[in-house]
């Protein structure tokens, strides 16, 4: 994998992600909340319909976690597109910790409240930054002398 296309991917799930996380904030309107509460069903599995977001916490939690899963993507373009020319070690360093950080939290959460899918779609995602990041370190630094 090159470091062209290892930015470009990790752009990509950068906007991935922040579709993502508006789809999950739109849950925080019943007007717009039907694929955020179908992602909800699907995460505790089996789809069945079971699971719904129309409590006001369900929909102010929607709201806050879809604007911070913007906010990240939005991040992660910007120290692409930014910082990647000039420190390409620090964008490694980022990408990965702040991935494996999420991760971390979000999986674990996922796992304790029942929604075991959520951890392996937290899997995925994990590859799709972790694994082209890894890409855009070291040989890309110049050396001084």
């Amino acid at each position: 994998m090159s470091h062209e296309f290892a930015a470009t991917w990790l752009k990509l799930t950068s906007l991935f992600i922040m579709l993502l996380g508006l789809l999950v904030a739109f849950g925080a309107h019943p007007a717009t909340s039907l694929p955020a509460t179908l992602l909800a069903d699907a995460v505790f599995w089996p789809f069945d319909g079971a699971q719904t977001i129309d409590a006001p916490a369900a929909r102010v939690l929607a709201a806050i976690g879809g604007g911070v899963m913007v906010g990240w993507g939005v991040m992660m373009w910007l120290i692409l597109d930014r910082l990647l020319p000039v420190d390409p070690r620090l964008t490694r360093l980022l990408m990965i910790e702040s991935a494996l950080a999420w991760y971390i939290v979000d999986s674990t959460g996922s796992f304790v409240s029942g929604a075991g899918v959520n951890v392996l779609l937290n899997t995925i995602l994990l590859a799709a930054i972790v694994l082209p990041a890894w890409r855009i370190g070291p040989d890309r630094v110049a050396t001084a002398g």
